[in-house]
């Protein structure tokens, strides 16, 4: 099972990061653990500046902007 850690401290970009996530994942019926991140000393361990982040098994894919569901879509398959 692949992890996907949404990173960020709640902003409306955080959420709206974490809701294209869960969508992706249930419209390709994936098996993911999605978790959302908040404290900010986990966030930094991550090397994360700005936020929304994505963290997908371990790697941070993307940083300080929400993604589009395409780019979501390829770094899940």
């Amino acid at each position: 099972m692949r992890e996907v850690k949404v990173l960020g401290p709640g902003c409306p970009k955080c959420r709206a990061l974490e809701e294209e996530v869960r969508k992706v994942v249930a419209e390709l019926g994936l098996p993911v653990k999605v978790e959302k991140v908040t404290g900010v000393g986990e966030i930094i361990n991550y090397g994360v500046m700005l936020t929304p982040a994505l963290v997908v098994d371990g790697r941070v894919v993307v940083s300080g902007r929400v993604p589009s569901r395409k780019e979501i879509k390829q770094w899940l398959a």
